[in-house]
């Protein structure tokens, strides 16, 4: 349902945003469509790009300068900042998105620029490159996957997957998992509990993380594991009582209760697992390939790290969903479509994603590009070959688009200590998560319109 062209959209449209207060930099934006130019110039234009420190370097903004004539203006992102952006009508040129969960909140709010006419006439960012990730960039109007492409992931990972450390195995005296298929989310649990280390009381080193980039995407990629959906089939609901999503919510408690790993009860002091991974004192890691990256700028460490599939519950099906797929979207009011649009194949499609295809921090997301992850040492080979292996279970797990993950995790945050802590039952805490949830939803459903 698109608004008056010449309109910008109402603050009422992004009142979700802050629910819960939490709304945090992973966050992003994504573009729908006015009209298409039919220039294909934008030389000697700006584009102002609002995007994280290091998404685009300094230096990659002077080769734009050279190679495509067009001035890259970056604009640190902000969502606060975005919004007022968006409802003056004065948005960036390009933003900063993660299509598993920003695509469809922005999309429904009518922004974002449909690219289809784009990626139809660009003789760099051709479809059937385009690998399948870069399905989390479109959305039908219902069903994040199906539907006109609002944006691009720069590189990706199959998030559920973790990377262990044979070095904690060994010394647990524990088998380490396959690296081709894989183990079930209770095996992972009980090798997590078998290879913790604490001290008076105290975690020394944690058995296993298992957190995903959001609680919100941890748990519907868990609830489709086990066979079945958190969301209802239009998205405006959750239903953690459902068999399937009870599953994923008791298998998470249950991590959290033993305190194998990090979690709102054990916040791990480094904030995130890779400074812990790379201390040895994490032995199992829920992250993808893209963390390879970082273990392989430590070569003993990375002698002794294992890439495995993502966990399944018994008798579910194999699923391994990518939770992130942080792109670029093109609001609907930018000023320079065509420049924005020749920046986009620079980014997506030149040397700033062969820059990226061979540092090992994500898949390039243009199939083309595999050739260029890295593959010369012996580790690499390994990671790489258990990646590939996975990229045939890659499947979408659609997110909602009436609410932002963030401020899922912020209820999620309120509620689920008490059951974490042993206070209330997994049953109760479902009740209260559909509670919370779904008035969230509703209001979000009601500012679409």
């Amino acid at each position: 349902m698109r608004s008056h062209a010449g309109a910008p959209p109402s603050r009422r449209r992004f009142l979700a945003l802050s629910a819960g207060g939490a709304v945090a930099g992973a966050a992003a934006l994504s573009g729908c469509a006015m009209r298409v130019s039919t220039g294909v110039g934008g030389s000697g234009e700006t584009v102002t790009v609002m995007v994280n420190s290091g998404d685009i370097l300094p230096e990659q903004v002077q080769q734009a300068k050279k190679d495509l004539g067009i001035k890259i203006s970056l604009v640190k992102y902000d969502i606060t900042k975005l919004i007022a952006m968006l409802t003056s009508g004065d948005p960036p040129d390009l933003v900063r998105g993660v299509g598993a969960v920003d695509l469809p909140f922005f999309a429904a709010r009518d922004v974002a620029e449909e690219l289809d006419p784009y990626f139809a006439r660009s003789a760099v960012l051709k479809l059937d490159d385009l690998d399948p990730v870069n399905d989390l960039w479109r959305f039908d109007g219902r069903t994040q996957g199906k539907g006109p492409r609002y944006g691009m992931a720069k590189d990706f990972s199959q998030d559920s997957m973790f990377w262990f450390n044979t070095a904690a195995f060994d010394k647990g005296g524990v088998d380490y998992p396959s690296e081709t298929e894989p183990v079930t989310y209770e095996e992972w649990l009980d090798t997590a509990k078998r290879l913790v280390r604490r001290k008076k009381g105290q975690t020394t080193v944690f058995g296993g993380s298992f957190n995903g980039l959001t609680r919100a995407t941890l748990l519907a990629t868990m609830t489709a594991s086990a066979g079945g959906s958190l969301f209802s089939d239009d998205f405006s609901r959750v239903d953690f009582t459902t068999p399937e999503a009870r599953k994923a919510l008791a298998w998470y408690l249950d991590y959290a209760r033993t305190k194998v790993g990090p979690s709102l009860i054990q916040p791990d002091p480094n904030g995130w697992d890779g400074p812990t991974y790379q201390a040895g004192r994490m032995a199992m890691s829920n992250s993808g390939y893209w963390l390879g990256g970082m273990i392989g700028t430590d070569r003993k460490l990375a002698a002794v790290s294992r890439l495995a599939p993502a966990p399944v519950f018994a008798g579910g099906p194999r699923i391994s969903a990518c939770q992130g797929g942080t792109g670029l979207w093109m609001p609907r009011a930018a000023k320079n479509k065509d420049a924005a649009w020749r920046v986009f194949e620079w980014f997506f499609g030149e040397e700033p994603a062969k820059a990226r295809a061979s540092g090992g921090w994500g898949i390039p997301t243009l199939k083309s590009m595999r050739s260029l992850m890295p593959a010369q040492e012996d580790y690499q080979k390994r990671a790489l070959k258990a990646q590939e292996n996975e990229l045939k279970h890659f499947s979408v797990v659609s997110f909602t688009p009436y609410s932002r993950a963030d401020a899922v995790d912020a209820l999620f945050n309120q509620i689920a200590p008490a059951a974490m802590n042993g206070q209330i039952s997994v049953d109760a805490l479902a009740r209260r998560l559909n509670s919370a949830v779904n008035e969230q939803l509703k209001r979000g459903k009601e500012q679409v319109g």
